[in-house]
């Protein structure tokens, strides 16, 4: 059963937009009205990267009007494998750019917002709010649950979509949903309530991702953001669409309202700690993927060219220590620092005790690193508070340790 349409349609199609959006206009659903509705939309895309670029593709081929694009990072020779909106020309610059850059360069009709931020609580209200309609494809628990938490404070449909190593899912999460249409009102509180502990969950960075699963998940995401718009077949509203890719297989859970608070109706309703972290956000204030650990968190530090050093004077028998990485073994097939052992964070995060299973014993002084510096910090504050006396991590992990020591090693 439809929804009503999203958006209410803009002035007559011109000359030059009949021929262009003929395919869409020979639909007997959506036919030229439709395409009205899509010309007037105002339409946010959260993340221009391996979900983003197929998005904002397809929205801006389908003709939305008005497209914004949230984005504070940059295009890195990494991202290319999957992020299929930038080029290797665009390496180095900021994505919001090299995606406003490309969607206008497919059609010049579509208009670009280009929101180089990251999104807190200070401008998450603003910027959604200009919305008619947000989609999601970010890849960090903050960011996914402070942008759940305002589409269903401000009544805003949500397309949502998540995708690691060879499996997906994609939903449409919508708190108030027209009266008398048939359709729950669900957020993604009630597919998970809280994000999973920091550790518990690795990122594509760590994981890996199949590049050519983006096409399928962020096409999927634009096709119900042009259905929410025109009011065209049955929204993934209730619905859960999960993609197994190896088994080539697409399968369906169904969603419902979970017992929760009331949606709150006001900024102090929605209640704010004094970090500005709304409270419904609050419990994913960490990456599960790369943690920035808070200042008052972070144990000792050591450079990579300090390592080098210290590795040399245990060569030596001057030093006693255990490195320790905590990265995934694919990540160690790529690149490792010579003399470490492993025990990822995610066995960490279960047993802090597990890091005794490969020799690092209470007593021992450890140095610990992963990719950047970040999950190495966490698992840190784990062995200290497991009783480990002499924990230091690594400042920046293996990209420094190539960058600074030895530049002949691939990064990832």
């Amino acid at each position: 059963m439809p929804l009503p349409p999203l958006v209410p349609p803009g002035p007559p199609l011109e000359r030059e937009q009949v021929l262009r959006y003929s395919r869409h206009l020979l639909l007997e659903q959506l036919g030229e009205l439709g395409q009205r509705r899509l010309r007037a939309a105002r339409v946010l895309v959260m993340g221009a990267g391996g979900l983003g670029s197929p998005i904002l593709h397809y929205l801006a081929a389908a003709g939305v009007g008005h497209v914004g694009i949230v984005d504070d990072d940059v295009v890195e020779a990494t991202n290319l494998q999957r992020q299929v909106l930038h080029t290797t020309a665009d390496v180095g610059r900021p994505k919001v750019d090299s995606a406003a850059e490309h969607v206008r360069a497919l059609n010049d009709d579509v208009a670009v917002t280009r929101h180089h931020l990251r999104l807190d609580a200070t401008n998450a209200r603003e910027v959604i709010g200009g919305y008619d309609l947000v989609l999601d494809g970010t890849d960090n628990f903050p960011t996914r649950y402070l942008v759940a938490d305002v589409c269903a404070d401000l009544g805003l449909p949500l397309v949502w979509g998540s995708i690691l190593r060879f499996d997906a899912q994609v939903a449409v999460f919508w708190s108030r949903p027209p009266r008398d249409a048939g359709y729950p009102a669900v957020t993604l509180r009630d597919l998970f309530p809280a994000p999973p502990p920091p550790g518990a969950t690795p990122s594509c960075g760590q994981a890996g991702v199949l590049g050519a699963m983006c096409g399928q998940v962020g096409s999927l995401m634009a096709a119900e953001a042009v259905k929410l718009v025109t009011g065209v077949g049955e929204p993934l509203l209730g619905r859960v669409a999960v993609l197994d890719v190896l088994a080539a297989r697409w399968s369906e859970l169904p969603l419902r309202p979970q017992p929760r608070p009331l949606v709150p109706s006001s900024r102090a309703e929605l209640g704010y700690d004094p970090l500005g972290l709304p409270v419904t956000a609050h419990a994913a204030a960490v990456l599960a993927a790369e943690p920035e650990p808070a200042a008052d968190e972070t144990g000792p530090t050591l450079t990579a060219r300090d390592l080098a050093a210290r590795l040399a004077a245990r060569e030596r028998g001057d030093d006693h220590f255990v490195l320790l990485d905590v990265r995934e073994p694919t990540e160690r097939a790529i690149v490792q620092i010579p003399g470490a052992v492993t025990v990822p964070l995610e066995r960490l995060v279960a047993d802090p005790l597990a890091a005794a299973a490969v020799g690092v014993e209470p007593g021992t002084a450890v140095v610990v690193h992963c990719l950047s510096g970040g999950r190495s910090a966490q698992a840190q504050r784990i062995l200290l508070g497991a009783g480990y006396t002499d924990v230091t991590n690594l400042d920046g992990g293996v990209r420094a340790w190539v960058a600074d020591v030895d530049p002949s090693l691939p990064v990832y």
